[in-house]
């Protein structure tokens, strides 16, 4: 992914500090004496706490080892000060996990595979530069390894259950030939070749000692990052209500086994606009469907027209936030405290 964002976010954050501080000058006529102790007593930056010990997909982090550690803690920083991009992640992870895990579950997978999915699109329809796409961001060739329809109407890619079902067959591969899931991650990142000759001119399978590309090197540890503040949000000043999520959306499904000629007719139909026919199914690349195969695809539609937040929510009362395989703790949301202004300052005095 690029960098781009990260550099933009910085230089505005230090343009509008510079702004506010010198307004702050002009306005109150400091002297240079009372001006640095104000500065010193109204603006402080912490280094966001490391965890001593760390699992990824159920495998130790090595975070004795300083350059791991440091790996780490440069990922971390960058999301955890991307205050923006960090409360979005969350937010259409409340969507998307939900189906996800189940998945995961199912297939016995690593649930940390998720922040993978998360890491290499945010939730998002991004397509890379190399023509990935998908929340998994598969390349053509690979889709259609991994039994994938992929074509001018139809592009499984962007079919979240059955691109994930892929992800996990791929990922497994992966693993069953590499020996670890972080390696297997390195390589749904760089490639399979590109793995298997690290590994012959490293002489090792340790994802830690070898060196990668750049891309790669960063990559597991962009994983890990994420897992780590949405597991401990409040830890990390996350803070974020249930009513501040994107609600999973409760959908009918109708099968059909013919081409479908116009689909802003059948949208019509089925009592919805073509922009939600494509947001439920975005897997559905044009306005028609052509199917002289006579394939079965279910299409997705949504369960209130209405398309009510109030409705949304109604309908995903009690539901897991981040579809994890227990009960999600909230530790990250108002209710929870008396006087929330209080905990954190106390807590920072301590």
């Amino acid at each position: 992914m690029s960098r781009a964002p990260y550099i933009l976010v910085t230089l505005i954050a230090v343009v509008l500090t510079a702004v506010i501080t010198l307004n702050f000058a002009r306005k109150s006529n400091l002297c240079d004496e009372e001006y640095t102790r104000a500065f010193h007593e109204h603006y402080a930056i912490f280094s966001p706490p490391v965890p001593d010990e760390l699992y990824i997909f159920g495998e130790r982090v090595p975070m004795e080892i300083y350059h791991v550690h440091e790996r780490f803690v440069r990922e971390l920083l960058v999301n955890v000060y991307w205050q923006s991009n960090i409360i979005l992640l969350m937010k259409r992870a409340n969507r998307y996990f939900p189906v996800i895990v189940p998945i995961l579950e199912e297939m016995g997978a690593p649930l940390d595979l998720k922040y993978l999915a998360l890491a290499e699109s945010a939730f998002t329809h991004a397509v890379s530069p190399a023509g990935a796409r998908g929340f998994w961001q598969f390349l053509r060739g690979t889709a259609i390894d991994m039994d994938l329809e992929v074509n001018d109407f139809v592009d499984e890619r962007y079919h979240l259950e059955r691109s994930t079902r892929a992800a996990v067959r791929y990922m497994r591969a992966n693993y069953e030939r590499f020996g670890s899931w972080t390696l297997a991650a390195a390589a749904y990142n760089t490639g399979q070749g590109n793995i298997r000759r690290h590994i012959q001119n490293q002489q090792t399978r340790d994802y830690y000692e070898m060196h990668l590309p750049e891309e790669t090197m960063r990559y597991v540890f962009r994983i890990l990052a994420l897992k780590t503040i949405f597991e401990n949000p409040m830890k990390y000043g996350i803070i974020l209500r249930e009513q501040d999520m994107f609600p999973p959306i409760p959908t009918r499904t109708i099968v059909v086994d013919t081409a479908i000629p116009n689909l802003f007719a059948f949208a019509r139909e089925q009592g919805t606009t073509f922009q939600q026919l494509r947001a439920l199914n975005p897997w559905l690349r044009r306005d028609r469907l052509p199917n002289r195969n006579r394939r079965r695809y279910e299409i997705r539609l949504p369960l209130d027209p209405s398309l009510s937040r109030e409705n949304l929510f109604a309908m995903n009362a009690g539901q897991d936030i981040f579809g994890n395989a227990e009960p999600a703790k909230k530790p990250y949301t108002f209710e929870n405290f008396e006087d929330m202004e209080g905990y954190i300052l106390d807590d920072v005095e301590e």
